[in-house]
Protein backbone atom coordinates (compact mmCIF):
# COMPACT_ATOMS: atom_id res chain seq x y z
CA UNK A 1 0.00 0.00 0.00
CA UNK A 2 2.80 2.41 0.78
CA UNK A 3 4.38 1.68 -2.58
CA UNK A 4 1.10 2.37 -4.42
CA UNK A 5 0.63 5.60 -2.44
CA UNK A 6 4.14 6.70 -3.31
CA UNK A 7 3.58 6.01 -7.00
CA UNK A 8 0.34 8.00 -7.03
CA UNK A 9 1.99 10.89 -5.20
CA UNK A 10 4.90 10.95 -7.65
CA UNK A 11 2.50 10.82 -10.57
CA UNK A 12 0.50 13.78 -9.19
CA UNK A 13 3.66 15.78 -8.53
CA UNK A 14 4.92 15.10 -12.05
CA UNK A 15 1.63 16.25 -13.55
CA UNK A 16 1.71 19.45 -11.48
CA UNK A 17 5.28 20.15 -12.50
CA UNK A 18 4.36 19.65 -16.14
CA UNK A 19 1.42 22.04 -15.85
CA UNK A 20 3.64 24.66 -14.24
CA UNK A 21 6.31 24.25 -16.86
CA UNK A 22 4.00 24.63 -19.87
CA UNK A 23 3.20 28.37 -19.36
CA UNK A 24 6.87 29.11 -18.82
CA UNK A 25 7.77 27.22 -21.98
CA UNK A 26 5.27 29.22 -24.04
CA UNK A 27 6.06 32.54 -22.36
CA UNK A 28 9.80 32.32 -22.92
CA UNK A 29 9.70 32.52 -26.74
CA UNK A 30 7.15 35.33 -26.57
CA UNK A 31 9.33 37.32 -24.21
CA UNK A 32 12.33 36.70 -26.37
CA UNK A 33 10.45 37.72 -29.48
CA UNK A 34 9.15 40.87 -27.78
CA UNK A 35 12.52 41.81 -26.39
CA UNK A 36 14.60 40.95 -29.46
CA UNK A 37 12.32 42.21 -32.23
CA UNK A 38 14.51 42.46 -35.35
CA UNK A 39 12.01 44.74 -37.09
CA UNK A 40 10.69 48.14 -36.12
CA UNK A 41 11.79 51.74 -35.86
CA UNK A 42 14.70 50.90 -33.55
CA UNK A 43 16.06 48.29 -35.91
CA UNK A 44 15.42 50.62 -38.85
CA UNK A 45 17.52 53.34 -37.21
CA UNK A 46 20.37 50.98 -36.34
CA UNK A 47 20.51 49.31 -39.76
CA UNK A 48 19.88 52.39 -41.94
CA UNK A 49 22.43 54.57 -43.67
CA UNK A 50 22.92 58.33 -43.60
CA UNK A 51 20.12 59.06 -46.09
CA UNK A 52 17.51 57.00 -44.24
CA UNK A 53 18.49 58.52 -40.91
CA UNK A 54 18.29 61.98 -42.42
CA UNK A 55 14.76 61.23 -43.60
CA UNK A 56 13.80 60.09 -40.12
CA UNK A 57 15.29 63.24 -38.57
CA UNK A 58 13.48 65.45 -41.09
CA UNK A 59 10.16 63.77 -40.32
CA UNK A 60 10.80 64.10 -36.58
CA UNK A 61 11.62 67.79 -36.99
CA UNK A 62 8.48 68.34 -39.05
CA UNK A 63 6.34 66.59 -36.46
CA UNK A 64 7.78 68.52 -33.51
CA UNK A 65 7.54 71.81 -35.39
CA UNK A 66 3.94 71.25 -36.46
CA UNK A 67 2.79 70.34 -32.95
CA UNK A 68 4.63 73.37 -31.56
CA UNK A 69 2.86 75.65 -34.03
CA UNK A 70 -0.53 74.06 -33.32
CA UNK A 71 -0.21 74.45 -29.55
CA UNK A 72 1.26 77.97 -29.56
CA UNK A 73 -1.23 79.35 -32.11
CA UNK A 74 -4.14 77.81 -30.22
CA UNK A 75 -2.95 79.47 -27.00
CA UNK A 76 -2.54 82.77 -28.83
CA UNK A 77 -6.07 82.55 -30.21
CA UNK A 78 -7.39 81.84 -26.72
CA UNK A 79 -5.55 84.89 -25.37
CA UNK A 80 -6.97 87.15 -28.07
CA UNK A 81 -10.42 85.78 -27.32
CA UNK A 82 -9.92 86.75 -23.67
CA UNK A 83 -8.81 90.24 -24.74
CA UNK A 84 -11.94 90.52 -26.91
CA UNK A 85 -14.18 89.73 -23.94
CA UNK A 86 -12.32 92.27 -21.80
CA UNK A 87 -12.68 94.95 -24.48
CA UNK A 88 -16.39 94.23 -24.86
CA UNK A 89 -16.99 94.50 -21.12
CA UNK A 90 -14.79 97.46 -20.15
CA UNK A 91 -13.70 99.51 -23.15
CA UNK A 92 -17.05 100.87 -24.30
CA UNK A 93 -18.06 101.96 -20.80
CA UNK A 94 -15.17 104.45 -20.57
CA UNK A 95 -15.75 108.16 -21.04
CA UNK A 96 -13.10 108.58 -23.74
CA UNK A 97 -11.21 106.39 -26.15
CA UNK A 98 -7.96 107.08 -24.32
CA UNK A 99 -9.49 106.06 -20.99
CA UNK A 100 -10.88 102.90 -22.57
CA UNK A 101 -7.50 102.01 -24.04
CA UNK A 102 -5.95 102.42 -20.59
CA UNK A 103 -8.25 99.69 -19.25
CA UNK A 104 -6.87 97.16 -21.71
CA UNK A 105 -3.67 95.20 -21.19
CA UNK A 106 -0.54 96.32 -22.97
CA UNK A 107 -0.36 92.98 -24.78
CA UNK A 108 -3.92 93.30 -26.06
CA UNK A 109 -4.25 93.81 -29.83
CA UNK A 110 -7.40 95.81 -29.17
CA UNK A 111 -5.33 98.35 -27.27
CA UNK A 112 -2.97 98.60 -30.25
CA UNK A 113 -5.93 99.32 -32.52
CA UNK A 114 -7.31 101.94 -30.13
CA UNK A 115 -3.92 103.64 -29.83
CA UNK A 116 -3.52 103.56 -33.63
CA UNK A 117 -6.86 105.33 -33.98
CA UNK A 118 -5.90 107.96 -31.40
CA UNK A 119 -2.54 108.48 -33.08
CA UNK A 120 -4.30 108.96 -36.42
CA UNK A 121 -6.50 111.71 -34.98
CA UNK A 122 -3.45 113.51 -33.58
CA UNK A 123 -1.37 113.18 -36.76
CA UNK A 124 -4.00 114.52 -39.13
CA UNK A 125 -1.92 117.60 -39.90
CA UNK A 126 0.65 118.75 -42.42
CA UNK A 127 0.56 116.66 -45.57
CA UNK A 128 -1.78 114.20 -43.86
CA UNK A 129 -4.34 116.99 -43.64
CA UNK A 130 -4.77 116.74 -47.41
CA UNK A 131 -6.29 113.30 -46.88
CA UNK A 132 -9.90 113.09 -45.82
CA UNK A 133 -10.13 112.55 -42.06
CA UNK A 134 -12.41 109.56 -42.47
CA UNK A 135 -10.07 107.85 -44.93
CA UNK A 136 -6.98 108.69 -42.85
CA UNK A 137 -8.39 107.15 -39.66
CA UNK A 138 -9.70 104.14 -41.57
CA UNK A 139 -6.27 103.60 -43.16
CA UNK A 140 -4.46 103.77 -39.81
CA UNK A 141 -6.84 101.35 -38.11
CA UNK A 142 -6.77 99.03 -41.11
CA UNK A 143 -2.99 98.81 -40.76
CA UNK A 144 -3.33 97.92 -37.07
CA UNK A 145 -5.93 95.27 -37.88
CA UNK A 146 -3.75 93.77 -40.59
CA UNK A 147 -0.85 93.53 -38.14
CA UNK A 148 -3.03 91.38 -35.89
CA UNK A 149 -3.97 89.15 -38.82
CA UNK A 150 -0.35 88.75 -39.91
CA UNK A 151 0.64 87.80 -36.38
CA UNK A 152 -2.10 85.17 -36.24
CA UNK A 153 -1.05 83.78 -39.62
CA UNK A 154 2.56 83.19 -38.58
CA UNK A 155 3.26 79.46 -38.61
CA UNK A 156 0.28 78.42 -40.72
CA UNK A 157 2.42 78.31 -43.85
CA UNK A 158 4.73 75.88 -42.03
CA UNK A 159 1.78 73.59 -41.29
CA UNK A 160 0.68 73.75 -44.92
CA UNK A 161 4.21 72.92 -46.06
CA UNK A 162 4.51 69.98 -43.67
CA UNK A 163 1.09 68.64 -44.64
CA UNK A 164 1.92 68.72 -48.34
CA UNK A 165 5.56 67.55 -48.31
CA UNK A 166 5.90 65.05 -45.44
CA UNK A 167 4.15 62.19 -47.34
CA UNK A 168 6.63 62.64 -50.18
CA UNK A 169 9.54 62.71 -47.73
CA UNK A 170 8.31 59.43 -46.25
CA UNK A 171 7.81 57.99 -49.72
CA UNK A 172 11.37 58.92 -50.63
CA UNK A 173 12.59 57.08 -47.52
CA UNK A 174 10.53 54.04 -48.51
CA UNK A 175 11.92 53.99 -52.04
CA UNK A 176 15.45 54.37 -50.72
CA UNK A 177 14.95 51.58 -48.18
CA UNK A 178 13.41 49.18 -50.71
CA UNK A 179 16.26 49.87 -53.13
CA UNK A 180 18.87 48.98 -50.54
CA UNK A 181 16.86 45.98 -49.34
CA UNK A 182 16.58 44.56 -52.86
CA UNK A 183 20.25 45.26 -53.49
CA UNK A 184 21.22 43.37 -50.35
CA UNK A 185 18.95 40.47 -51.27
CA UNK A 186 20.43 40.35 -54.77
CA UNK A 187 23.96 40.25 -53.39
CA UNK A 188 23.03 37.53 -50.91
CA UNK A 189 21.36 35.45 -53.64
CA UNK A 190 18.41 34.55 -51.41
CA UNK A 191 14.84 35.63 -52.10
CA UNK A 192 12.97 33.79 -49.36
CA UNK A 193 10.06 35.49 -47.60
CA UNK A 194 12.05 36.08 -44.41
CA UNK A 195 14.74 37.88 -46.41
CA UNK A 196 12.26 40.08 -48.27
CA UNK A 197 9.52 40.82 -45.74
CA UNK A 198 11.75 42.29 -43.05
CA UNK A 199 13.67 44.93 -45.06
CA UNK A 200 10.66 45.88 -47.17
CA UNK A 201 8.48 46.16 -44.06
CA UNK A 202 11.04 48.43 -42.42
CA UNK A 203 11.13 50.60 -45.53
CA UNK A 204 7.34 50.95 -45.50
CA UNK A 205 7.59 52.41 -42.01
CA UNK A 206 8.87 55.58 -43.68
CA UNK A 207 5.61 56.01 -45.58
CA UNK A 208 3.59 55.43 -42.41
CA UNK A 209 5.67 58.03 -40.56
CA UNK A 210 5.19 60.53 -43.38
CA UNK A 211 1.42 60.11 -43.18
CA UNK A 212 1.52 60.29 -39.37
CA UNK A 213 3.26 63.66 -39.68
CA UNK A 214 1.05 65.00 -42.48
CA UNK A 215 -2.38 64.22 -41.03
CA UNK A 216 -2.06 66.28 -37.79
CA UNK A 217 -0.46 69.13 -39.74
CA UNK A 218 -3.34 69.31 -42.24
CA UNK A 219 -6.01 68.99 -39.55
CA UNK A 220 -4.26 71.59 -37.39
CA UNK A 221 -3.95 73.98 -40.34
CA UNK A 222 -7.67 73.79 -41.17
CA UNK A 223 -8.64 74.05 -37.50
CA UNK A 224 -6.47 77.10 -36.83
CA UNK A 225 -7.55 78.75 -40.07
CA UNK A 226 -11.21 78.54 -39.07
CA UNK A 227 -10.46 79.87 -35.59
CA UNK A 228 -8.41 82.71 -37.07
CA UNK A 229 -11.46 83.78 -39.06
CA UNK A 230 -13.58 83.86 -35.91
CA UNK A 231 -10.94 85.82 -33.98
CA UNK A 232 -10.48 88.32 -36.80
CA UNK A 233 -14.25 88.88 -36.92
CA UNK A 234 -14.06 90.16 -33.33
CA UNK A 235 -11.06 92.33 -34.16
CA UNK A 236 -12.70 93.86 -37.24
CA UNK A 237 -15.95 94.49 -35.36
CA UNK A 238 -14.01 96.35 -32.67
CA UNK A 239 -12.08 98.33 -35.27
CA UNK A 240 -15.24 99.32 -37.16
CA UNK A 241 -17.06 100.45 -34.02
CA UNK A 242 -14.01 102.39 -32.83
CA UNK A 243 -13.73 104.05 -36.23
CA UNK A 244 -17.31 105.26 -35.92
CA UNK A 245 -16.65 106.52 -32.38
CA UNK A 246 -13.58 108.46 -33.48
CA UNK A 247 -15.46 110.08 -36.35
CA UNK A 248 -18.31 111.00 -34.03
CA UNK A 249 -15.90 112.44 -31.46
CA UNK A 250 -14.17 114.51 -34.14
CA UNK A 251 -17.50 115.80 -35.44
CA UNK A 252 -18.58 116.75 -31.90
CA UNK A 253 -15.30 118.54 -31.24
CA UNK A 254 -15.58 120.43 -34.53
CA UNK A 255 -19.14 121.48 -33.74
Amino acid sequence: MNLALSLRTARHLGTAALLLALPLAYAQPAATAAGDNPYGIGALWQQSDVVARSVLLILATMSIGSWYVIVTKLLEQLRIGGHARTAASSFWDAGTVQAGAGKLKETSPFRDIAEAGLEATRRHSGLHANVDFNEWVDLSMHRATERVQRRLSIGLSFLATVGSTSPFVGLFGTVWGIYHALTAIGLAGQASIDKVAGPVGEALIMTALGLAVAVPAVLGYNFLLRRNSAVMDDVRDFSGELHAVLLGSAATAAA
